[in-house]
């Protein structure tokens, strides 16, 4: 039962008896090796095989053996969404603050089951793609819904122009953290790659260095406007866009003005790596370029 339940956790599929199958990836392969090693250390046998095919099967019929197993996971949040919509409309017509948090609440656990089985889902079920457009539409739906007026932001004095700002010192404040980190990791991967960052003295003005570009910092070049953290300022000034980058500033907005105008399930988990970072680094300097690191891998991993 313990095996199977590690196998069941890996998402292998059933073949036949004791025999499962898994696509071929590293993760996969390291797995394997611990768990054989682990049922051989429990007196069992147990042996793995890369293989390129399987005789008696074509590839369709291996992948259907998959999809199948994801759709019955998706099955369950497909029905708790749809009840989740008919709820929604009900509240479309009445003013309960109350009855909108608590569907926030479900959509957001809705949410995270669906990413826990879309990590498996190794061969992308149709039904997969479907509910994650249904999810996407039920978000857009409720922002609109409990969406505050917002005072008309002003307008930066652009686009700005990304050959302006090559080779130039960028300064920010002390302690890098969420937005400077994120901020910093923006400039040198979209805007200058060999942008040097420095950091202000107590009590000095970054006016004070007339060549440089100052980022969040009060008054400077690129800060907080009105609802807007210094990442999503920087997006909007130099035109950046993109699924993966507008994913990434919600985690940043959630972490750096704590409103949880996007309630980003990602978040607690790149603030708990950003507080280590912050409590190992040995000077301001280091700490930066590890967040930028940091933010660099967040990417990679939101772009597969």
């Amino acid at each position: 039962m313990k095996v199977w339940r590690r196998l069941i956790k890996m998402a292998a599929a059933s073949l036949k008896g004791s025999v499962y199958l898994l696509p071929y990836s590293e993760d996969h392969l390291e797995a394997l090796h611990w768990l054989t090693g682990e049922v051989a250390s429990l007196g069992g046998e147990a042996a793995f095989a890369k293989v390129e095919r399987i005789e008696t099967m074509g590839d369709e019929e291996i992948v259907s053996l998959f999809q199948a197993q994801r759709e019955n996971g998706y099955a369950p949040i497909a029905a708790a969404l749809e009840a989740l919509e008919v709820q929604l409309s009900s509240l479309e017509q009445q003013q309960d603050p109350k009855g909108l948090e608590r569907v926030k609440g479900t959509f957001q656990k809705l949410l995270k089951d669906y990413l826990a089985i879309q990590g498996i889902d190794f061969f992308h079920s149709p039904k997969g793609s479907g509910l994650q457009e249904r999810l996407e539409r039920f978000e857009e739906r409720f922002t609109k819904l409990t969406a505050q007026p917002q005072v008309e932001r002003p307008k930066l004095t652009g686009p700005k122009s990304k050959e302006d700002y090559q080779g130039r010192a960028w300064m920010t404040r002390k302690n890098p953290f969420v937005d400077r980190m994120a901020s910093a990791w923006l400039i040198r991967r979209f805007i200058d790659p060999k942008a040097r960052f420095e950091f202000l003295e107590k009590d000095q003005v970054s006016a004070e260095v007339p060549t440089a570009v100052s980022f969040d910092v009060p008054g400077g070049d690129f800060s907080h406007q009105q609802d807007q953290c210094t990442f999503e300022v920087l997006l909007e000034a130099f035109g950046l866009r993109g699924k993966v980058l507008r994913k990434m500033a919600e985690v940043v907005h959630d972490l750096d003005l704590k409103d949880g105008k996007f309630a980003n399930p990602q978040a607690s988990g790149v603030e708990t790596i950003l507080l280590g970072i912050r409590r190992t680094a040995k000077d301001d300097r280091e700490a930066l370029e590890e967040g930028i690191k940091t933010f660099e891998r967040l990417h990679a991993a939101l772009s597969k």
